[in-house]
């Protein structure tokens, strides 16, 4: 079990914003984490990495129960890459020292770089896609491809799961695209973490993401095969009004239903 989350309640003086949220990730899935601003997204990712501990319920992570878990350690295990890390970084720092930061969660460099450490740069950045940013400042780099990246960075320290918090906010249609593909293709590696990809837009879940979570409002409105919750009525149901599901390339685009 990568992903353990049992009856998980968590309240912020008299306001509720996970509401008994349950959630397992088997080995060798890829999951999508669905929900509108506000549906607690967030709240249970800082849940899932120990940052916050349930008001009500139980986490575990990778077999360890929390509580009986050095968190220190085990969230070095789990990469999370958001964009809100992007203005954190330093603008003039060469791109495969960003990538190697990573490694040891750091933001510069601080200590000498091994010949292994720039190869492991070197391979992650090919296979992102993003090889000839190298030695690039990272301030000249476009937003998809600072979100490379920082996916490189995040699988510098080998993480057993990865989640990408809404990777394409901010990019356009073709920037967007090929970020996906490379999702896509970092998925196919046989060293692959379990990835979640956290999104508020249906048509970014690839055939990958086998699995889907559904959140409104904190609380769990539909979970299981991708394939079994991207449907009219479950979306509906989701949205909270009538919407029209389309299916183009194993992929769900979804648009307000129109009375005809």
């Amino acid at each position: 079990m990568i992903i353990d989350v049992q009856h998980v309640t968590w309240k912020r003086g008299p306001i509720t914003l996970l509401n008994d949220v349950s959630w397992r990730v088997n080995d060798g899935e890829h999951w999508a984490l669905l929900g509108l601003n506000g549906s607690g997204k967030t709240t249970l990712l800082n849940m899932i990495t120990g940052y916050l501990w349930p008001t009500e319920g139980t986490i575990s992570v990778l077999g360890h129960p929390y509580g009986e878990v050095d968190l220190r350690e085990l969230r070095k295990t789990i990469g999370w890459v958001s964009s809100s890390l992007q203005e954190k970084l330093h603008g003039t720092d060469r791109t495969q020292y960003v990538v190697i930061s990573g490694k040891h969660a750091t933001i510069g460099l601080y200590d000498k770089l091994s010949d292994e450490d720039l190869d492991q740069a070197r391979e992650l950045m090919t296979t992102l896609g993003c090889q000839h940013l190298w030695d690039r400042e990272y301030r000249t780099c476009s937003q998809g491809e600072k979100q490379k990246l920082l996916i490189a960075r995040a699988l510098m320290a080998n993480p057993r799961i990865l989640i990408l918090d809404e990777p394409c906010n901010g990019l356009d249609l073709f920037s967007r695209e090929r970020l996906l593909e490379s999702i896509s293709e970092l998925s196919q590696r046989p060293d692959s973490p379990s990835l979640i990809y956290v999104t508020h837009h249906t048509e970014e879940i690839l055939p990958m993401f086998s699995h889907s979570l559904l959140l409104r409002r904190g609380e769990v409105v539909s979970s299981g095969l991708t394939s079994e919750v991207m449907n009219t009525e479950v979306l509906s149901n989701f949205f909270e009004a009538p919407v029209d599901v389309d299916q183009h390339g194993d992929r769900v685009y979804v648009r307000a239903a129109v009375n005809k």
